[in-house]
């Protein structure tokens, strides 16, 4: 009988879920990140599991083309999201504007 099929997926982890599962890995002897995770879904209660989600909402703004590819540019040397760009950004932006 031949081995089920598996196909690559990718997601993102925080350094310390990382460090969590490369713990996991060594503690529990397996030979790979993916054998983790095959092991973490086959053990994990998704039916009484509840997610913890900050809410939020999707929004939708215009910007200059310049602005965009911009966002693009840094997106893409920093290797995150344009939304996380733009979060960090919002996040910079005082409430009230500074005194001129």
């Amino acid at each position: 009988m031949a081995a089920p099929k598996s196909s690559p997926l990718t997601f993102e982890l925080t350094e310390e879920m990382q460090a969590r599962l490369e713990a996991c890995r060594r503690g529990h002897g397996y030979a790979s990140a993916s054998a983790v995770v095959r092991a973490a879904l086959a053990a994990f209660d998704f039916a009484g599991c509840r997610p913890v989600r900050a809410k939020q909402r999707q929004l939708s703004v215009r910007v200059s083309a310049d602005q965009r590819a911009l966002l693009r540019r840094h997106a893409r040397l920093k290797r995150v999201s344009v939304g996380e760009l733009l979060r960090l950004a919002l996040t910079a932006m005082p409430v009230k504007p500074g005194r001129r």
